[in-house]
């Protein structure tokens, strides 16, 4: 074989040595090649990050479990205020009846007085706490408190009430007690109740003017003080002015 042909089919094969001795022989006894190992390493890190069952949660599934757990909520809190009203109903108005009974002891007079009593005692303050909800300065949290206190205040009317108007049997058992036990404690009690609202509303009146009023004259003392010191400055300019002239 002469040498042009030698040249011609070794060229191949000196190529092919040149690479090898470039790069090297691939070394299979490691394992794969290092850019594909890293590549498998990170993909099989990231699936090993993440369970493969791994639960998204969707906003408007959460939005709508979160409104069913506050309907359930509402439904307990109906049902516990219902329960309540009926013990409350089935055992207070004769307990108050009881209660009024062995205080008056079948004397009108009694009944009368411990009537008006509780009628405009327990009418004139919660309507007071109530009047101091309208000022400003207390916040809404004070409001509901003063609003609770009023309610408690108001308790022993609000038991009379419940014997009046309710149709319980406890109810109708309490109004025969009063009628017999304590006879003009429901009538001495409306009367007492309708002359606080009487006396609640002048003194919120009274009171409420009387702030209008001190407003007034401390806008009045405003004015006034700025008159004055807009003369005495007018005044202070004239005489340094005729001090001017003078001189």
């Amino acid at each position: 074989m002469s040498e042009d042909e030698a040249d011609r089919h070794g060229k191949p094969h000196h190529e092919h040595d040149t690479v090898e001795e470039r790069h090297g022989p691939p070394d299979h006894r490691h394992g794969p090649e290092e850019g594909h190992g890293d590549a498998d390493h990170e993909h099989g890190a990231d699936h090993g990050d993440r369970p493969p069952h791994e639960r998204r949660y969707d906003r408007e599934s959460v939005k709508a479990g979160t409104w069913v757990n506050r309907a359930v909520l509402l439904l307990v809190l109906i049902a516990l205020a219902y329960v309540v009203y009926a013990v409350s109903a089935a055992f207070f108005p004769r307990w108050w009846s009881q209660r009024v009974a062995d205080q008056t002891d079948r004397s009108l007079a009694a009944g009368t007085l411990w009537g008006l009593f509780y009628g405009f005692v327990f009418t004139l303050i919660p309507l007071l706490v109530l009047a101091q909800m309208r000022r400003r300065f207390f916040s809404w949290t004070w409001r509901f408190i003063l609003l609770g206190l009023a309610v408690i205040l108001a308790v022993p009317n609000l038991l009379t009430l419940s014997v009046v108007i309710s149709n319980s049997n406890a109810a109708h058992a309490g109004e025969r007690t009063l009628d017999v036990y304590a006879p003009g404690f429901r009538a001495a009690t409306t009367f007492g109740a309708i002359g606080a609202a009487v006396v609640a509303f002048v003194l919120v009146a009274a009171g409420m003017r009387l702030s209008s009023r001190r407003r007034q004259v401390k806008e009045l003392q405003g004015q006034l003080s700025e008159r004055e010191r807009a003369d005495r400055e007018r005044e202070h300019a004239e005489r340094e002015g005729e001090h001017g002239d003078e001189r």
